[in-house]
């Protein structure tokens, strides 16, 4: 950015443009509620759409495609959003995914309703659902970099650190909070559709204090939106929204392209793509196994409840290991994925064998343990593999390996589950147990995985 208080050839405001405050509570509170509500929204309608998709007696596998295609949009178009940062201005692009969240749950919720009162067929509702869930994958991806670059671009550097933390806390407390609060929102007029409408009216508040609260850019600092994943019940881990900004580097400098194929970081992206397929296997499966081992297909609100609740477990095991766990034991990458493929195969393997809720709820909060410190390993060792001019490069490509897994993954788990039962879990069990061998021979001791800056 240029030294003079002028405007830029953008129409922004420059980083000496005496009016540059720092963030006070009342806006942080607002970006917090943006992260909060993008990622309770998702996880909630993760807890309920298995019951409704029941009540529709729409296969389980087309159930679990509409969050794979959400998905598949989310990962192409999260970059594109992350890019604009500096160009659209952050609260523009922070504004452009509530509209994309609200418009997608309402419209969607809408659907269902509608769907569910018989107003026309199922094969219609889930066609429907699925068109309007394309808005949150394709425009609500813009919110979450927006709003770290914000964070970051309005912070000073020796407070920046904190709260980037506190932006991404917000992000893994949302996935707790919406399996929560899912079935406290069901009333009985708009039936299992109410939550959607809920979260609806939420992003509409958050649209309002958005616009009200939060000033127009003039950023302090240059800081471009960080690609991060859309969230699913296992919260993302803290370094999808990690400050990589450097001053002995310069802002316009181009920085080298990272390949895929590049030697250094190849190990990493393989035990990322892995573990993630393990994950997602899991995760796609869980809320039709807690019906079916439960017996509540024909009970949806009983059917919402536990299944929020095996949700919840797993998500709090992850912000055990990933906020608990790995600080306190100052574990390194190579020690985090090694014995994130521990916990995780026996956390599946329970899983599979559970037919109660609380050996569900026991052996899905072991597995999200593990793939909690699981996820930060595979990050970090990925990240030390390279340069720090090469740290936008790796934080694209980890971002997308963490997207990919759940493109194929979750619904051909669901395609499994339904012609050979607890096989998703024996795959995934056999998969963490396979990473954990090639791992242990192939990844770098924590010690050597440093690369000069």
């Amino acid at each position: 950015m240029a030294d003079s208080p002028n405007f830029d050839p953008l129409n922004r405001e420059v980083s000496s443009f005496p009016d540059a405050k720092p963030i006070d509570s009342t806006r942080m509170a607002v970006l917090f509620s943006v992260m909060l509500v993008t990622a309770s929204g998702n996880t909630a309608m993760q807890s309920i759409l298995p019951t409704i998709g029941t009540q529709l007696d729409i296969p389980d596998f087309w159930v679990s495609a509409a969050f794979s295609w959400s998905a598949l949009l989310w990962v192409y178009t999260a970059p594109i959003w992350a890019r604009q940062s500096d160009h659209r201005g952050r609260k523009a692009l922070m504004r452009l995914g509530m509209i994309g969240f609200t418009t997608s749950f309402a419209l969607a919720g809408l659907a269902l309703f509608l769907g569910l009162l018989g107003w026309y067929s199922a094969l219609w509702t889930f066609i429907l659902f699925a068109f309007f869930r394309s808005l949150y994958g394709g425009l609500g991806s813009a919110a979450p970099p927006a709003v770290q670059a914000y964070v970051a671009s309005r912070t000073a550097r020796a407070d920046r650190t904190k709260a980037l933390s506190l932006i991404s806390s917000s992000f893994g407390l949302g996935t707790i909070v919406g399996p929560a609060i899912a079935p406290l929102l069901i009333i009985p007029f708009l039936g299992l559709s109410s939550p959607m409408f809920a979260f609806a009216a939420i992003g509409i508040l958050v649209m309002v204090a958005l616009a009200w609260k939060l000033p127009n850019d003039n950023p302090g600092y240059a800081a471009r939106g960080v690609v991060t994943s859309e969230p699913y019940s296992s919260a993302p881990s803290s370094n999808s929204l990690k400050d990589r900004d450097d001053d002995s580097e310069e802002d316009n400098s181009l920085p080298p392209r990272l390949r895929w194929g590049d030697e250094r970081v190849k190990p990493w992206l393989i035990t990322g793509i892995l573990g993630g397929n393990a994950h997602a296997l899991i995760l796609g499966v869980v809320g039709f196994l807690v019906l079916d081992r439960l017996d509540l297909r024909a009970d949806p609100e009983m059917g919402i409840q536990m299944t929020g609740i095996v949700l919840m477990s797993g998500a709090a095991a992850t912000l055990l290991a990933q906020w608990g766990l790995i600080p306190l034991l100052q574990m390194g990458p190579r020690a985090s994925i090694l014995w994130g493929m521990v916990l995780g195969a026996c956390g599946c393997l329970l899983i599979g064998f559970s037919h109660d809720l609380h050996g569900i709820i026991i052996g899905f909060a072991i597995a999200s343990l593990g793939f909690g410190l699981f996820r930060p390993g595979f990050t970090a060792g990925a990240s030390l593999a390279v340069r720090r001019s090469e740290q936008n490069g790796v934080a694209g490509i980890v971002a997308s390996v963490n997207g990919m897994a759940f493109i194929v993954s979750p619904a051909f788990g669901v395609l499994l589950y339904t012609y050979a039962g607890p096989l998703p879990f024996w795959l995934a069990t056999g998969i963490c147990v396979f990473l954990f061998g090639w791992g242990y021979k192939t990844l770098k001791l924590d010690d050597q995985n440093v690369t000069d800056s």
